[in-house]
């Protein structure tokens, strides 16, 4: 309709008509510079303010969003041209005699298939994206190459730009098949005091376009690429959709593109959104979500705000008083360089940055807390600040007092004659006498012998065959007079003859032999499923031929083994009479 408005016919109603208003519309007549001159070019003096700028190119596939972006020799494209135009800023803005030394770094990368790769540095492999403490969104280990002309620009992204992604559809012969990005990041640094730095970033994004997969033919790689392609525009729909309607969550989270779009996207940069339509009938469909996104998009507040560091620095030479040789400043004086300071244990730091934070350390405790400085608060706040810091210092100074009160009193108690002191002073508990403690006498263990040996013992006195035998612990003579209460632990031994255990696996060999499931029964862990295994083997492979170790049989340990024999060896010499039990 005109240089802001479009309109459309509706698909519903073909009576109706659809009406967007938008900052600017370009037709098919209009041309790269166009573009450029009108929505570009203005936010790229942002950058020197310290602050944030994206430029987004949104549409379906086959609209010239790479066209718009790129250009091509004979009409280059947003990117060339800001980029020329940035770095023409950059050097007359930070030339000799300006206050502020400015520099240039360059970044590209591509998300392909929910991966973040790095153009300049195809073999990193897949980045991370992560978020500092100031809210600022930034992907470790990704290649910053610093330029200083476009000449340097051609030479690290011209090659870069042939790493990106792309494959032949139906509707094109060379489609984007990533998001790119490029990074350009302007620093600034202030030549003197108070050495303020500037950090601005600009985001210059080329989107893969959305794709109907039954125009576009794809099958296999391609359809992988179109779903991932698919599923980010759309979580981006969500996103734009959450910050219209002031959700409290917003689903960055979901996409690594909405991710690393965070700070265009409701956050501190100033966006510019060009969404590319197709004017063919066959693509109304996609032009209609296409200009329903971009409507959605401009009712988007972002917030933006400069990106500065303010660093104090008194007492020491800045870097260009560094470079022409000034003296240094006078010393502080040497009651406030005695004073202990957590920076005097830095002594891995580089030695002109601990001089300087040194010195900035001895002037704020010469100063006290009327000298600090109140960096970039507002005054306001600045005076709420103090006011705190002085109820603070009054606080601190009234309990210097009381302690020093406190003190006088107990110097004058401990002066009195002591048995004054025993009057004067009833209140002072004395320690309570210890009491002795008693412990429990242990209680009496029972011995349970087998029968047999009970019988042999009482033939032969003089046999030695135990079967439990008690051991008691020593302990040295003084120990044992200075602790009388403390008594030796029991502890019992077990002491089998070679002889009662042979005869015992034998006993143990019969049974699995010749006992039946009941017999079998009677023995310790064996239950009614065991013995019915048991004799199942013993029909099945015949009979057994010897009891090992269960220390050598995998899933049973030592001592369930030991456990075992113990309480079958015994309870067969006992019963072996009767026979098992």
């Amino acid at each position: 309709m005109d240089s802001c408005s479009l309109e459309i016919a509706n698909w519903r109603n073909h009576q109706e008509t659809l009406k967007y208003q938008f900052d600017a519309f370009y037709g098919e007549r209009s041309s790269q510079q166009d573009i450029y001159a009108g929505s570009v070019q203005p936010i790229l003096r942002h950058l020197l303010e310290g602050q944030n700028a994206s430029v987004l190119a949104y549409g379906p596939t086959g609209a010239g969003k790479t066209h718009t972006m790129l250009g091509s020799p004979e009409q280059p494209g947003v990117i060339p041209r800001a980029l020329m135009d940035l770095l023409q800023l950059t050097r007359e803005e930070g030339g000799e005699g300006r206050p502020w030394a400015l520099s240039v770094t360059m970044s590209y990368l591509e998300i392909y298939q929910e991966k973040v790769l790095d153009l300049l540095e195809p073999t990193s492999g897949d980045l991370v994206i992560r978020e500092d403490c100031r809210g600022n969104i930034l992907i470790p280990g990704l290649m910053q190459k610093p330029i200083t002309s476009f000449a340097d620009f051609e030479r690290h992204f011209l090659p870069a730009s042939r790493n990106r992604t792309v494959g032949a559809t139906r509707l094109n012969q060379r489609s984007s098949r990533s998001h790119a990005v490029l990074l350009v990041k302007v620093d600034q640094r202030e030549r003197l005091a108070p050495f303020r730095q500037r950090e601005g970033k600009l985001y210059l994004i080329d989107l893969a376009g959305s794709e109907d997969n039954r125009r576009t033919g794809n099958k296999g790689l391609r359809l992988k690429e179109s779903g991932a392609i698919n599923s980010s525009l759309f979580v981006l729909g969500k996103v734009v959709d959450a910050l219209n309607q002031g959700l409290p969550r917003v689903p960055y989270r979901d996409s690594k593109l909405t991710r690393l779009l965070q700070d265009s996207l409701g956050g501190s940069a100033h966006s510019i959104l060009i969404a590319n339509i197709a004017p063919e009938r066959h693509f109304y469909l996609d032009t209609v979500s296409a200009l329903n996104f971009a409507a959605r998009s401009k009712e988007v507040i972002n917030r933006p705000f400069t990106n500065e560091r303010q660093i104090w620095t008194t007492g020491a030479r800045g870097p260009e008083e560094e470079e022409i040789g000034s003296p240094e400043p006078p010393a502080a004086p040497a009651s406030a360089s005695q004073k202990l300071s957590p920076l005097q244990k830095l002594s891995s730091m580089d030695p002109a940055v601990l001089e300087r934070l040194l010195s900035l350390d001895r002037l704020l405790g010469s100063q006290g807390s009327q000298g600090t400085h109140g960096l970039n608060t507002p005054r306001r706040e600045r005076m709420v600040l103090m006011k705190t810091m002085e109820e603070k210092d009054l606080e601190i100074k009234r309990l210097k007092m009381k302690q020093k009160e406190l003190e006088a009193k107990v110097l004058a108690q401990e002066a009195l004659d002591p048995k004054d002191k025993e009057n004067s002073s009833p209140a002072i508990l004395r320690p309570l006498a210890r009491r002795t403690v008693t412990v429990a006498k242990p209680l009496k263990k029972a011995v349970v012998m087998p029968l047999q040996l009970i019988q042999e013992q009482a033939a032969s006195p003089n046999a030695e065959i135990h079967i439990l035998k008690k051991k008691g612990r020593k302990r040295k003579s003084g120990e044992a007079k200075t602790k009388p209460e403390e008594k030796a632990e029991d502890c019992w031994e077990l002491q089998i003859s070679p002889e009662l255990l042979a005869h015992g696996r034998q006993k143990i060999l019969d049974l699995l032999n010749e006992g039946s499931a009941r017999d079998l029964r009677s023995l310790q862990r064996i239950g009614q499923k065991k013995a019915q295994l048991i004799v199942g083997w013993r029909e099945l492979h015949g009979p057994f031929s010897q009891v090992e170790d269960l220390e050598h049989v995998e899933g049973i340990s030592g001592k369930q083994m030991e456990s075992f024999l113990k309480a079958n060896i015994l309870g067969l010499a006992a019963c072996q009479r009767s026979g098992p039990s």
